[in-house]
Parts: C-alpha cells; structure tokens; sequence
C-alpha cells in the first residue's frame, strides 16, 4: 500500500479515530461511565486514582507545592514517596477542572493512553514494514495485549506509548543522525520517562541495546558524526529528566530507600507468565500453566506472524533482515530481564545501570516481549499481504483475528459513596486530618482509601500508603492509635493536627469500638464534634 496517498494529518486522524473506537469497545462500559467507574476494589486503584487526581488538580491550583502531596503529614516531598505520575496527571487535568471528578480524570488517562500506544505502534510498524493494513493489525497486538488488562488498576503501567515511539525515533535518528532526531530521541526517552519511569528506564536500555547493534551491523564503530550525535540525544534526555528525577535521588541519598535483589526475586517472571492471559481467546492456554503472575502471553498474532516474518525475511537483503535480527534479540533479552536475578542479566544491570535499584518486578521487561514480537509479525504480515492476490479481504479477517485475540473483561467496580464527614470536611478551613484506625505496617494498604476520600477536601493526611513509609511514621503508629490519650495529643499538636475521623465500623476487634468511644467520652473536652453518625465520628 502506497504511503503517499494519505495526506499525514488525515491518516493521524484516521489512525486515531480508529483506535479511540476500538478502545471504547474494548474497554466497554468505562468510556460510558468514566465518572463513576474504576478499580476501586484494590489499594493500588484506590491509590491511583487519588494520585492522578492530585497531580492534574495541583498541576493548575498549585504547582509549586506539586511535590508536596497531602500524605504523611508533616513530610514533604511525598509525591515522591513512589511514582509520581506527572504524566498521567498533565493528560488527566482538562478532564479534572471541567469535572472535578477523580474517577473522570483517571478514567480519562487510562482510555487515551490505550489509544496513544496504538498510535505510536502503528506508526513503528508503517516505518518498518511500509505497509499501513500491516501496522494496524500489528499495533493492535501491543496496544491492547493481556499485559496492559493486567493493569488497569497501575496507571503508570499503562503509558506504554513511548516505547513504540522511542523506538520508532531510533530508527529514523539511526538512519540520519542528524541534530534535529537526536533532539527527538532524547526527547521521547523523557517524554516515556515522565509517564513512567520504569517504562523510561527500559527505553534507555533499549536505545543503548539499538545504539551498539546498529553501529555494529552498519560498521558505524568509527563514523564519529553517529556518535556525536548519540552524545547529543543522552545529553538532551539527562538534561530534561534530571529536574524530574533529582527527588528522587534525594530521597534515596537521605533515607537509603532501594529495592533489593530478594524483592526482585518475589517479582521476577517465570516460563509460565509467558503463558498467562485473561483475553477470552486465550484462556485454555492460560489454564494450561496454571498459577498467577503477571499476564505476559504475547498474543496469537504476535507469535504466529513473527515466525512467519522471520522465516521470511531471514533471507533478505538490507534494513529488513536487520530489523527482523534487531527485534528477535531484542525480545531474547527482554525475556532475560524479566527472569530476575536468577537469570543474572538483571543482577549485572542491578549493579551498573542508574535507576534499578528504584525497581522490584524484574517481570515488567516482559511487556517489551510482544512489542519486539509484533515489530516482526508487521514485517511478517506486510509480506504476507503482498503475496494475497484478496488482500483487502485477508487485511480485515486479520484485523478481526487480532481483535479477537485481545478482548478480555474488566473488573470494574462502581465508585464508592462519599460519606458526609468528608463533605463536611471540604467546607472547614484547611488543617491536618488524622483517620482512625491508622492501621498496622501489615495493612497499610487499607489507609488508600482514605487517600482516595481525600479527594474530596485534599486536607493533608497524617497517616497513608506508598511505596516508601516515613521511618518516623512507623514508629509513631503504636503511640497515635490509641487517639484520643494523653500522648496522641502531644504527639498530633506537635504537629498541627486539626482534625480526626474515626471510622467506628472498621474496628472490629473485641471490644475495640467501645474503647474507642470511651477515650472519645474522657477526652470529649478537648474535642469538638463537627460531624457523624454511627459508622463515623
């Protein structure tokens, strides 16, 4: 199919339109119910959803506190405390304003960043294969693969679009290193960076990966206008990720937070996550490996037609063989990496490579697998297509085929009531919260729904859940759960602390709620009841 016959802003909007569509149906009923719908049975889509909300709000009411997230009061820099999701946040923040509506703006994330990965992997695919039918069906695969399903809850892990365009800046940089695409490369390692940083970080090893193949198997080892123009594109990303990523260096530098190589291990694939899927097509498959992890089946379409394009372009002359080399090898390792330590890449890049040791789930690399894969099966099938006497007909059984081979089901839950104390809440003047029970280090998890509440007033909070915890919090737990004593007080007006709701339905140990509301009584002095009823005080 000639390329030249579709102006570029018709086909962008053509390519666009197509996968908004296909995302709707897809994700179907969200697009339908984006304010009211969301992953809200978990802590980490309870977190998200507070996160995302947090940054498109902060981003326009006050964006230089943005950093200072209303978690862990007095800390600051909380933000920082795990992925920040600036990203997410920029894209979720029209949607946001117009609604003020956590579940819109994360629901508004989520839906375009399915149809931007299907736009940036249609577009690698055209480049490589030169065949726009081939890169829609292949971009389907990557945009909507198991993987991506497996995280609906992670916004973080599901901004994947830079890597087909990383790669896709790559190649035009590899085939005229110029000044302008090298600007771009480093460019879109930022832009992938700042939607994700462990997506960033894979897209930095896959640039170095591409930076030494492509000078070896173009005898580029010598040619010091590439180089010069490597150092040009590095330089740019370093530049323009440093603001971004200083935070965290310094949270690390203050507190030693890392991830070690034992928690790498809980998180690393095995052979059988290369066989788990929730897509409907795939589930006898699935059920063949049995057990749970991360959903990393490339998909029918990505294996099948990656085989057929590598047994048929193995032979060929010039960038095709190549590429087909470039992105086998490129799935080999990423495959590598998922294993974890106990496959030994990731321990060597554990040690050498910036940025590692902020990662734990060694299983991720796995989503560049079916990326490599389909970067194959586009050349695969734009070589199948050329051979099709019906072409036309085979492209649209394919496309369904690849359709077919994505859909999978959403376990979406309706949002939750807003209790009255939080409306409440949102009509007092701003002061430190504390929400009672703080609950234990075992189940910090359940303090994301206080998070997720604080949506709707956005006054700091004492207690909360991230990935990094306040070493002093910690310690403070044992001491402000027994709020209201004599030393919570001391503790919490050391502190600022203004308000306190206690959620008298979550204690459920013997004789705990009668506790509570007995300290309530003996310290009622000192307390002014602004609002509640029999579940919250």
């Amino acid at each position: 199919m000639a390329v030249s016959r579709l102006g570029p802003l018709r086909e962008l909007t053509l390519v666009a339109l197509g996968f908004a569509a296909l995302t709707v149906v897809l994700t179907y009923p969200l697009a339908l119910q984006p304010g009211s719908l969301g992953r809200t049975d978990n802590a980490d889509g309870q977190f998200a959803i507070w996160n995302v909300a947090w940054v498109a709000r902060t981003l326009i009411a006050d964006p230089l506190h943005l950093l200072d997230a209303n978690i862990f009061h007095p800390h600051r820099w909380t933000l920082a405390y795990s992925e920040a999701n600036f990203g997410a946040g920029l894209v979720a923040a029209p949607v946001y304003w117009l609604t003020r509506n956590p579940y819109a703006a994360f629901n508004a994330a989520l839906l375009l960043s399915f149809v931007a990965s299907g736009i940036g992997t249609y577009y690698l695919l055209r480049y490589l294969a030169h065949d726009r039918r081939a890169a829609c069906i292949g971009a389907i695969g990557f945009a909507f693969c198991p993987y991506l399903f497996g995280h609906i809850p992670h916004i973080q892990l599901l901004m994947t679009a830079g890597l087909p365009f990383t790669l896709l800046a790559f190649h035009r940089f590899a085939d005229q290193p110029r000044a302008g695409r090298a600007v771009a490369l480093g460019l879109t390692l930022t832009l992938q960076t700042l939607f994700c940083a462990y997506y960033g970080v894979f897209a930095v090893l896959i640039v170095g990966y591409a930076v030494l193949f492509t000078a070896t198997s173009r005898r580029l080892w010598r040619e010091a206008a590439y180089w010069k123009a490597v150092l040009a594109a590095a330089g740019v990303a370093v530049v323009s990720v440093l603001p971004v990523a200083l935070p965290y260096l310094l949270l690390q530098r203050e507190s030693g937070f890392a991830r070690s190589l034992d928690a790498a291990r809980e998180y690393s694939a095995g052979w059988r996550m290369y066989l788990l899927s929730n897509a409907y097509l795939h589930r006898p498959i699935a059920a063949f490996a049995g057990g749970q992890g991360e959903l990393l089946f490339p998909g029918f379409v990505a294996i099948l037609f990656a085989v057929y394009g590598a047994l048929r372009l193995s032979r060929a002359q010039g960038r095709s063989r190549e590429h087909v080399v470039f992105y086998l090898s490129l799935a080999a390792l990423a495959f590598w990496v998922s294993l974890g330590p106990s496959g030994g890449l990731y321990s060597l890049l554990y040690s050498t490579v910036p940025g590692f040791t902020f990662m734990r789930a060694p299983s991720r690399a796995g989503l560049v697998v079916p990326l490599a894969l389909l970067a194959v099966a586009g050349m695969g099938l734009a070589a199948l297509l050329e051979r099709s006497s019906r072409p036309a007909l085979l492209s649209a059984a394919l496309a369904l085929f690849a359709i077919a081979d994505v859909v999978s089901p959403l376990r979406l839950s309706p949002a939750p009531p807003i209790e009255p104390v939080y409306r409440t809440l949102a009509t007092l003047p701003r002061g430190p919260l504390i929400e009672l029970p703080v609950y234990s280090h075992q189940f910090r998890f359940l303090r994301a729904r206080y998070m997720l509440s604080s949506t709707m007033h956005w006054m700091p909070l004492v207690n909360a859940y991230s990935d990094f915890i306040p070493p002093d919090f910690q310690e403070s737990l044992p001491l402000i759960a027994d709020f209201p004593s004599r030393q919570a007080f001391a503790r919490l007006e050391r502190d600022g602390v203004r308000y306190a709701v206690f959620h008298l339905e979550a204690f459920t140990a013997e004789g705990a709620r009668a506790a509570v509301l007995g300290r309530i009584a003996a310290f009622a002095p000192y307390l002014r009841r602004l609002d509640g009823d029999e579940r919250t005080v």
